[in-house]
């Protein structure tokens, strides 16, 4: 999978970006430490071969790569057509554990392709990504 950056997004505004990414430095925010509804995640590491990605015709999926400091909380994607008030899909942030080492990610499976915002804690747009189906975006943060 090859991986690319973009610079900071300009006056607070989401930017839009494609596959390969990186969202402006300064825009990392994370949702909590638990669900919507109170409920603490299990955090544990995960393992080679613990999330299935299904792709075809008009599926994708992302992987949201962030720093560890973003372990153990949720990360909400939308899309972008459905504006701040539209349903959300979150994600948490988990260790995972492979033979080249340990990062950070959040992954969304089956995401339907389409322009999708990234949401920080404080309901504010932090970027945006392009899911194409068939294919897996990558989104980075800054450190």
């Amino acid at each position: 999978m090859t991986m690319s950056h973009f610079g900071d997004h300009a006056e607070g505004a989401a930017a839009e970006h494609a596959v390969g990414q990186t969202i402006g430095r300064g825009a990392a925010h994370a949702i909590g430490h638990t669900t919507g509804h109170g409920a603490a995640h299990a955090t544990g590491a995960t393992g080679a071969g613990s999330v299935v990605l299904e792709l075809g015709g008009e599926i994708g999926a992302l992987i949201l790569h962030t720093p560890a400091r973003l372990h153990g909380t949720e990360i909400e994607i939308s899309p972008k057509s459905h504006g701040p008030h539209g349903h959300r899909t979150h994600s948490l942030v988990r260790e995972r554990v492979t033979a080249s080492g340990v990062s950070y990610a959040a992954v969304y499976p089956e995401v339907p392709a389409g322009h999708y915002t990234v949401w920080g804690e404080d309901g504010a747009p932090v970027g945006t990504v392009v899911i194409a189906g068939g294919q897996v975006a990558t989104v980075h943060w800054p450190e």
